[in-house]
């Protein structure tokens, strides 16, 4: 018994060097010359400008977790597609496929919930209150 965990000591050790190695090894050999623009923010190949703390449209955001969303149910469908076969020959087959179509439903529930509140559309028109803050912000 004491041998499976010493061997998964030694393998945490060799994964430790490994990772330390990877660290200080570069650090250790690649030059080191600062200089006012390589210790500048870099983004992109673009030199920096304004400040950095700006304001940023929040769909960016929305696109991206309701991506991460349908993302996440192609990795839950996926290994059911694969052994859908084996439940359909256990007789299982119907019940797997009326969950899988329930997790696609409450997905595109959730879906066509995003498109009526307007997430999708890069160009948004004001309504009345945001208007009227647009307003009062730009006077001040």
């Amino acid at each position: 018994m004491l041998t499976g965990f010493a061997s998964v000591l030694i393998f945490l050790l060799l994964g430790a060097v490994v990772v330390f190695g990877g660290v200080m090894v570069p650090y250790l050999l690649a030059p080191s010359k600062p200089y006012q623009d390589k210790l500048s923010i870099y983004e992109c190949g673009e030199r920096p400008m304004g400040p950095a703390w700006i304001q940023f449209n929040i769909r960016f955001y929305v696109v991206a977790l309701i991506f991460l969303i349908f993302d996440v149910e192609l990795a839950v469908i996926f290994p059911c597609a694969v052994v859908y076969g084996n439940w359909v020959e256990r007789g299982q087959g119907l019940v797997a496929f009326v969950e899988i179509a329930l997790f696609i439903l409450v997905l595109l529930v959730g879906l066509i919930y995003a498109w009526a509140r307007g997430d999708f559309a890069w160009v948004k028109t004001l309504g009345p209150t945001d208007q009227a803050q647009t307003d009062r912000q730009s006077r001040e």
